[in-house]
């Protein structure tokens, strides 16, 4: 049993330094995103702009820089839907303005609230056309979801997307390179009320509230659930998340605002 001492040191040796490189490669991992992605955040894209005149955004407390102000920046993903005006309408209340991640087909389904979303101040990107996820499918498909989706919004605003969000948050580098041939900016989130998984409203925000910080991107989705599982306590989570974080302090900008003075960089992904 003595001599065997010695082995069985070197065993738990070698399975903490196993152990100890797992958590290590997993932290790297995270940090890298949930498909392996280099994320530039907020603060780096405005630090990157130093010495620039800022571009204020306008929200509830008049003009502001996210240089000095607490910001975040509320998005909404997949519309235009029949949610859509009762969406607007509580920006309106609110006096704020989002980012919509539209879905191409949506835009030209909806094209009336595809144009009042952008004539009330609203920034509309793409969301691809028919959100395929992107690391599924081929080069050739990737490049057609987003220039399709792209032209859909371009056809019915005049306002040509500068910013992706593949769909799911799921991006590669072969995503990546397409954006950056396209001369695109990914966008993907720090804060999701998993409206997709239920329809209490204030189960969303709760998600929303615990993971906000300055600089979020919130993510939303304007959507209509016709088999009632999700999406569809999604408008009214909004009050209790907006609310709440003004009162904090927090003042809502598009997700554009948010990276002002710097401007998004074709090929980069923001979170």
């Amino acid at each position: 049993m003595r001599q065997q001492q010695p082995r069985n040191r070197a065993s738990r040796s070698i399975r903490r330094t196993g152990t100890a490189a797992v958590v290590l490669a997993a932290a790297l991992l995270g940090l890298a995103g949930c498909d392996g992605y280099d994320s530039t955040s907020p603060a780096t894209a405005r630090a990157h702009a130093s010495g620039v005149p800022a571009a204020f955004a306008t929200g509830a407390a008049g003009s502001v820089d996210c240089r000095e102000a607490k910001c975040v920046a509320l998005t909404f993903d997949t519309g235009p839907s029949p949610q859509t005006p009762k969406i607007l309408a509580l920006l309106r209340q609110y006096h704020i303005h989002a980012t919509f991640f539209l879905r191409g087909d949506n835009a030209l389904k909806y094209a009336d609230f595809t144009r009042q979303t952008a004539a009330e101040g609203n920034e509309l990107e793409t969301l691809t056309w028919n959100h395929h996820i992107l690391t599924r499918i081929s080069k050739e498909e990737v490049r057609d979801e987003i220039v399709r989706g792209r032209e859909a919004v371009a056809k019915v605003t005049g306002i040509t997307p500068t910013l992706l969000r593949p769909p799911q948050g799921r991006t590669s580098d072969t995503v990546t390179g397409i954006a950056r041939d396209l001369g695109m900016a990914e966008v993907e989130w720090s804060a999701t009320g998993s409206d997709y998984a239920t329809n209490d409203s204030q189960l969303i925000a709760d998600r929303i509230l615990k993971d906000t910080r300055r600089d979020g991107i919130i993510l939303l989705h304007d959507w209509v659930d016709p088999t009632n599982r999700g999406y569809n306590g999604t408008v009214a989570s909004i009050p209790l998340i907006v609310a709440k974080l003004q009162s904090e302090g927090y003042t809502f900008v598009t997700v554009s605002q948010l990276l002002a003075p710097g401007k998004p960089q074709a090929g980069k992904v923001y979170k």
